[in-house]
């Protein structure tokens, strides 16, 4: 019987799956979760310039406006939104050095054929009104206006502070988010990824409009944890980078946000190109500190992130009908974002299942087992009383009363058959199940008997 109930509880173990700790996520499920909370940030600077070409008569001229573009990431779901200081700048606190050159524009534009001298005068004597703007366009070609609420000024890029931060506010609800890193766990040789939009993608003429506004992705290592000029930390990694990559997050292989990419490194020669394997990073602690005092709710919950994030973690285990309807809600709360659209789609129309060898193979191992713990459960209790003859002999031969031996063949095989065991006494096996044997045995006495 132990047997039997070793057996089964050794089946039930096998067949029952088992509680194991959640996986790690994979490294495209991490990549997925964080892209949708990147967007662009474009600063522009318009100028309406009023001047006098000759001949006392003013005319007004409106100048396209002078665009930055950079890239950042939603802290908190209620538009609260960050990236490097640099990359605002201009619309945040326009120079007035930024004139000079837009009435010079604006002069040859207006008074294109007149001599250079009479050019170079109506320049010095317009008057020119900046039109300053910042926006962000999300990735679903959504584009809102921002306003700057918390500003670190940037030094020079070679004498760069560590605190390239700024801090921007949009109307909006329900956004995307990343999470802040621990870097006190951060080594060399870390893998790291950089999400943005560098400039050489947004101007690809191989791409349409919807596939720029997706964040690209570069993928790296933390090569160095350095000081900058002013002593402040900052993490060197070799990820590729570009201009426009600038503000974006540095996310670790579980997709929180290891620091913020600050100015990306130039070359030395005249045209400025870029030199890829040493880039900086802002670390999250600075990113931490810069935002307190503020009022970006860095703990708040995202209805977004709660759908999406359930969706892929779905996705990824094979549920695809409860990842649709994740996805659905994901994209109901924030419309046709491209990975959202592509990762429904999929989920409408998933990818064959391979057949579950590992599975099967497991179920008729763990059958075969049952199958032969139930033989030997019943064969145990088939022989547990059997004694070999040479034990009964040692019974005969060394006990100081000898065993009662019974014959319990039934009758027509005992009368047909010659053996007789010495010593024995024959008794059917009726008998014995019907107590009608006369036997008359002390308790403590040891019965062997014979049957066939």
């Amino acid at each position: 019987m132990h047997a039997v109930l070793a057996w089964f509880v050794l089946l039930v173990a096998l067949l029952t799956p088992m509680s194991l700790p959640a996986a790690e996520l994979s490294l495209q499920e991490a990549l997925l979760r964080t892209k949708p909370a990147v967007a662009l940030v474009i600063t522009e600077v318009a100028a309406e310039v009023t001047l006098s070409c000759g001949g006392g008569r003013e005319q007004r001229v409106s100048l396209k406006p002078l665009r930055e573009t950079g890239t950042g990431w939603f802290i908190a779901p209620s538009g609260w939104l960050l990236t490097n200081a640099h990359i605002v700048s201009s619309a945040h606190l326009p120079r007035r050095s930024m004139e000079e050159p837009l009435a010079r524009r604006a002069a040859r534009e207006a008074c294109g054929g007149l001599d250079p001298q009479v050019l170079a005068v109506a320049a010095a004597r317009a008057r020119v009104k900046l039109q300053p703007s910042i926006s962000v366009i999300l990735s679903n070609g959504t584009r809102l206006p921002a306003v700057v609420v918390k500003y670190t000024p940037p030094v020079a890029a070679k004498e760069m502070s560590g605190r390239d931060l700024a801090l921007l506010k949009l109307e909006a609800a329900d956004m995307p988010t990343l999470a802040l890193a621990d870097i006190g766990n951060a080594q060399i040789g870390d893998r790291i990824h950089i999400l943005g939009f560098p400039g050489a993608v947004l101007s690809h003429e191989l791409l349409n409009a919807s596939a720029k506004m997706e964040a690209s992705v570069t993928n790296g290592a933390i090569s160095g944890f350095k000081q900058d000029r002013a002593n402040q930390p900052v993490i060197q990694t070799d990820a590729p980078a570009a201009w426009g990559n600038s503000g974006g997050p540095a996310v670790t292989s579980s997709g929180t946000v290891l620091g913020v990419l600050t100015f990306v490194t130039m070359g030395e020669d005249d045209e400025g190109d870029t030199v890829q394997g040493f880039n900086f990073v802002i670390p999250s602690t600075a990113v931490r500190d810069f935002l307190k005092g503020t009022a970006a709710p860095v703990d708040e919950p995202s209805r977004f992130n709660i759908a999406w994030h359930a969706g892929l973690g779905d996705f990824f285990a094979g549920s695809y009908a409860r990842a649709e309807q994740h996805f659905a809600e994901a994209n109901r709360l924030l419309p046709e974002l491209p990975d959202v659209r592509r990762m429904l789609a999929e989920a409408r129309n998933p990818p064959a299942r391979p057949f579950p060898w590992a599975s099967v193979a497991a179920a008729v191992i763990a059958t075969s087992l049952a199958g032969y713990g139930v033989m030997l459960s019943l064969r145990w209790r088939r022989n547990r009383f059997r004694l070999r003859p040479s034990e009964v002999l040692r019974l005969l031969e060394g006990a100081t009363e000898r065993p009662i031996l019974l014959d319990v063949r039934d009758e027509a095989t005992y009368a047909r058959s010659p053996v007789r065991i010495p010593g024995s006494k024959h008794v059917t096996e009726a008998s014995l199940e019907s107590r009608t044997a006369q036997l008359e045995v002390e308790r403590e006495r040891i019965v062997v008997a014979y049957c066939t």
